[in-house]
């Protein structure tokens, strides 16, 4: 008998743990993210969810699929405005004249229609020269001269309320009558072209995201798991099928007579828009050069960047996105009126902006956040009319909100600043 052997459970080498999961890393990292303050888009999400159980559970007409549509074509202006917001909010400026500018650019493409017979093609052309010149306007004098935007866009807000009365002739109603532009707000596509659209739309960004992944992945940069992209790619596969299936659903009240379905053409006027700004922002050097200049405007002017350059640009994109946002309320209203792009279309913009997540401090924010913002601004307004509340109550809750979405932003930065990340 061998003495001093050890046992064979105590000689064996204990047994390797096994190897930590990317997907778990991926998810503990998000987390530390999530209480480091960088919360992005989240709350907005969480309030939407929020806001539409309530107002299901309390008016059921609100998920039938005639007012599911009207939510997209009711906030679809708003919505690109506040994309447009989106570019001046990331270098901590602000234009207050992106309502009333969205109103004359419409004048000017609804009169040379109505009154001068030009195609609705050279028309628009027209009015997106116009949010261009606009732009170029309000960035050289805030760049160049050193005048804040607020003060700048304050005076275009009050200037361009008599821009648009000249262009009426003080008061006149100025008819749409060009189909194309009519479609744009008041039409839906056939339920098929809308299913074939949203697969694409699924399929190109999904690819996109895979090929993103697998570049940094060769560079040796850090990315996220195939498992995460895949669940995204689903969640928005999934997404896309049931909004597609619930606007081809039949809207009509006499559908015997007058046929209602599909999603309406505004929508990949939105998508398209959207894919747009994303990739700006975030796939070319004028995206980062914005976020740089927005995040510290001396460092980045160290770093090489042509700051000045950078701002004009900026509101150059703002004023003709809300060239865009005017033409699509023209389109929705069939007519241009003094009131066009006033009221409160440019306070719901910015909060629409403010809402989904950009912040007012400059230097963080996305063109899906003012998309998720617009919707939130949507159901809000949408929802209370449905229940019967007056303007009063609407302007009091969507303010609230927007206060709240300020509070969490100012929170969250100090949350960062607390635990180092900025």
């Amino acid at each position: 008998m061998t003495t001093g052997a050890l046992p064979r459970d105590a000689a064996d080498p204990p047994a390797a743990s096994p190897p930590p999961s990317p997907t778990a890393d991926y998810l503990r990292g998000y987390l530390a993210k999530l209480r480091g303050g960088d919360m992005g888009v989240l709350p907005a999400l969480l309030g939407l969810v929020i806001l539409v159980t309530v107002f299901s559970v309390m008016r059921p007409r609100f998920l039938s699929a005639g007012n599911f549509a009207n939510l997209f074509t009711q906030g679809a202006a708003v919505t690109v405005i506040a994309m447009g917001l989106t570019f001046v909010l990331v270098l901590g400026e602000i234009d207050l004249s992106a309502g009333f500018a969205s109103g004359v650019c419409a004048a000017v493409a609804a009169v040379l229609m109505d009154s001068h017979g030009a195609p609705w093609y050279l028309a628009t052309a027209a009015a997106l020269l116009t949010g261009a010149v606009i732009g170029m306007a309000i960035g050289v004098l805030v760049a160049k001269l050193g005048i804040p935007s607020f003060v700048v866009t304050l005076g275009g807000f009050l200037a361009f309320q008599g821009v648009l009365l000249m262009i009426v002739e003080n008061g006149k109603n100025v008819p749409v009558r060009d189909k194309t532009i009519l479609a744009v707000a008041n039409n839906s596509m056939p339920p098929w072209l809308g299913i074939v659209l949203a697969a694409l739309a699924v399929g190109a960004w999904g690819a996109a995201q895979f090929a993103r992944d697998l570049g940094r992945t060769r560079r040796g940069l850090a990315a996220p798991p195939r498992t995460v992209t895949a669940m995204r790619v689903g969640a928005l596969a999934v997404a896309a099928g049931v909004g597609v299936y619930a606007l081809n659903l039949e809207r009509s009240h006499n559908a015997a007579q007058v046929s209602l379905r599909g999603v309406p053409i505004v929508v990949p006027v939105i998508v398209v828009l959207l894919a747009a700004g994303t990739f700006l922002l975030r796939r070319t050097a004028f995206g980062l050069s914005l976020y740089a200049v927005g995040g510290n405007r001396e460092a980045a002017r160290r770093a090489g960047i042509d700051v000045d350059r950078v701002r004009i640009s900026a509101f150059v994109i703002c004023s003709t996105l809300a060239a865009i946002g005017g033409i699509i309320a023209a389109s929705r209203a069939n007519s241009v009126d003094p009131n066009t792009g006033g009221s409160n279309v440019l306070l719901y913009a910015v909060g629409a902006a403010v809402i989904g997540g950009t912040s007012l401090f400059g230097g963080k924010g996305r063109v899906l956040d003012a998309v998720v913002g617009g919707a939130v601004v949507a159901v809000i307004d949408n929802g209370m009319g449905l229940m019967g509340y007056s303007a009063g109550v609407k302007y009091v809750v969507t303010g609230s909100v927007l206060l709240l979405a300020a509070g969490v932003d100012a929170l969250s930065r100090k949350r960062a600043e607390a635990v180092g990340l900025r």
